[in-house]
């Protein structure tokens, strides 16, 4: 391999099996002059499989805006390599103001891909790829997190998300209560020898998944969840024009242009007096 040029290298890790390491990747953690990681007991086992003799930097949450300037300056001379506990640096960890920081001070940053829990998860759930929103980690506490998971949901076709098995199954049971219970998949320990991948509606999986283990990668399916929550609004709309004293063509019209749906769905949606009204009046 050429002599790597300074920079900071964002270099992807497996997230299981240390066979998924690609060539290119060993080779530039062992040229590199410092390698950077969120947690570097985690490093060590990779380093000892491809004899990297650079030394290891603590990049965590608490310490990060700390040890930038260490960082840079080190990518300056020569090449710096950025991993994470495992997977593709930047995904729900704290590399990303490290990457912001080497851009603002004029550090070239390369990519080196590789294996990414993300895609893992994305490719074997089998929801659509072409639609996703991934928000991280969901809250803790049960309020927060339907709130959170209600508000994700939004305006995607598949929701995917990281959780703690130790909170699976209820984050799985907030998914079905917030969420109308939408189709799911757990991705459970993905490339590693127990990994499964298990679909069903999320109520079904919190019953299988409770007292688990092991890395876990939440994909809910929210086609169905979408086309009913886009319902739910154009009928609120129309609702709070009726009230309004708003006539029934004029509103669809509008309802039609601001939710992008033909004004024949938007009259149809239009709510019909209740009945104690309409008894009255042929009383």
């Amino acid at each position: 391999m050429d002599a790597l040029a300074p920079g900071l290298y964002v270099v992807a890790t497996p997230i299981g099996n240390l066979g998924d390491l690609g060539e290119r990747a060993a080779a530039v953690l062992r040229a590199a002059s410092l390698v950077a990681a969120e947690d570097t007991r985690t490093l060590r086992r990779l380093a000892r499989r491809v004899e990297v003799a650079a030394p290891a930097l603590s990049l965590t949450e608490h310490n990060v805006e700390a040890r930038i300037p260490r960082l840079l300056a080190a990518a300056r001379k020569g090449a710096v390599a950025l991993t994470c506990d495992a997977g593709t640096p930047l995904v729900a960890d704290p590399g990303a103001r490290a990457v912001e920081a080497a851009h603002a001070a004029g550090v070239p940053v390369f990519a080196v891909p590789g294996p990414s829990a993300l895609a893992a998860a994305l490719s074997v759930a089998g929801f659509d790829a072409g639609d996703v929103r991934f928000p991280g980690f969901p809250p803790r506490a049960s309020g927060r997190r339907r709130r959170w998971l209600a508000e994700a949901a939004r305006g995607t076709r598949t929701l995917l998300f990281f959780e703690s098995p130790r909170r699976l199954a209820a984050t799985l049971r907030d998914a079905a209560a917030a969420l109308d219970d939408p189709p799911a998949a757990v991705c459970r320990e993905l490339t590693k020898r127990h990994e499964e991948t298990v679909r069903g509606r999320a109520s079904e999986l919190a019953e299988r998944f409770a007292g688990t283990r092991g890395e876990c990668a939440v994909a809910l399916d929210l086609r169905g969840w979408a086309e009913r929550a886009d319902e739910r609004d154009l009928r609120a709309y129309l609702a709070e024009m009726r009230e309004a004293g708003a006539r029934r063509a004029a509103a669809a019209a509008l309802a039609a242009r601001r939710f992008g749906v033909p004004r024949a769905r938007a009259w149809e949606a239009w709510p019909e007096e209740d009945a104690p009204a309409a008894n009255a009046r042929r009383c």
